[in-house]
């Protein structure tokens, strides 16, 4: 199994935010307290922009929000976002893999895994990920 690094800074970067919901971050800021390599984290930070998951506003008062409540984003969203799929076989997708002969049945392990994988990943929120003292803050939704 191999969780990308692409999938573990956005993750990263969306607890971040989730701990400062009343105010926007900078890729900046962010990359500087996960210790993310800035240029990396810009490009999927902007991955996350157009899956919705963050949203952001420009200027000396911008940075990133979350696009959603941190208790609506699973981990299964962020992996989509990022990586497209959950489980990939030599960079393709597992729908129509088919072995011949003594190795006919693998395929079908290989995606009993991925729905796995996909339902643990779906059943984790960035809000439950969260320390309990992030979690009792008010939301940037409360405060405006």
């Amino acid at each position: 199994m191999h969780i990308s690094a692409k999938a573990d800074y956005a993750v990263r970067a969306l607890l971040e935010l989730a701990c400062q919901p009343a105010r926007p971050l900078t890729c900046e800021a962010i990359a500087s307290s996960q210790e993310i390599p800035f240029r990396f984290l810009k490009s999927v930070v902007g991955e996350l922009r157009r899956a919705g998951l963050v949203r952001s506003q420009r200027g000396c008062e911008g940075g990133y929000w979350l696009g959603r409540p941190a208790d609506e984003i699973s981990l299964l969203d962020v992996t989509v976002a990022v990586d497209g799929e959950v489980i990939t076989l030599r960079g393709e997708t597992l729908t129509k893999l088919d072995y011949p002969g003594p190795a006919a049945g693998l395929p079908g392990v290989w995606r009993r895994i991925e729905s796995d994988a996909a339902s643990l990943l779906a059943g984790v929120t960035i809000g439950s990920l969260l320390p309990a003292e992030a979690r009792e803050r008010p939301s940037a939704r409360e405060v405006a």
